[in-house]
């Protein structure tokens, strides 16, 4: 009796330990000074400025991409290498979606490859 209740104990708690396991966030550490924390292939991510559209804190206005409901700001290619960023369908007035390879490093989105979609309409 006493191995029946002490079998039950363990599985009872590696249900818990696989339970939290599996249910952390899979949301991007985005802190400054962090290691990379995953890599993007080929992947199409919201893309826009970060102060104007996707609220991340600076001044000006500087490329940023959105993945799983985090903000990076983007190196490797910025805002106005993709058209005039204040025109109506521009990255100050739309969120716009790219098509983009690259990895996040120091809470940074470092671009390998980035190919901005035509715009909605």
């Amino acid at each position: 009796m006493k191995n029946i209740k002490i079998n039950n104990l363990l599985v009872g708690m590696l249900a818990m330990v696989l339970f939290f396991a599996c249910t952390q966030s899979n949301v991007p550490n985005n802190e400054p000074g962090g290691e990379i924390t995953f890599e993007i292939i080929d992947q199409e991510l919201e893309a826009a400025c970060g102060q104007c559209k996707l609220g991340l804190e600076g001044s000006g206005c500087d490329l940023a991409v959105g993945i799983d409901g985090a903000a990076f700001y983007v190196d490797g290619t910025k805002i106005d290498d993709h058209g005039d960023a204040h025109a109506e369908d521009g990255f100050c007035k739309a969120i716009r979606h790219a098509k983009v390879s690259g990895q996040v490093e120091n809470g940074r989105f470092v671009v390998k490859s980035f190919e901005l979609l035509p715009a909605e309409k």
